[in-house]
């Protein structure tokens, strides 16, 4: 199986922190930054993790206020 990608737009200054939070769940998701300027950022989820992953991302929008959105 291969990983899942999607991609997300962020504010630049959380890249760091979102990269970090996601990346402390062991094994689940990397996290790389395709477009520094415009703070796009590219989840590679491991197989069988994207829900959890997915509701990680939306508990970081809803608990943290991050603003955090898919490319469509």
């Amino acid at each position: 199986m291969q990983s899942i990608r999607r991609s997300f737009v962020t504010e630049r200054s959380k890249i760091g922190y979102i990269r970090f939070t996601i990346e402390s769940y062991d094994g689940m998701a990397l996290v790389t930054t395709i477009d520094p300027q415009k703070a796009i950022i590219e989840l590679k989820i491991s197989p069988g993790c994207e829900g959890m992953v997915l509701e990680l991302v939306e508990a970081l929008r809803r608990d943290e206020g991050l603003k955090i959105m898919e490319v469509t």
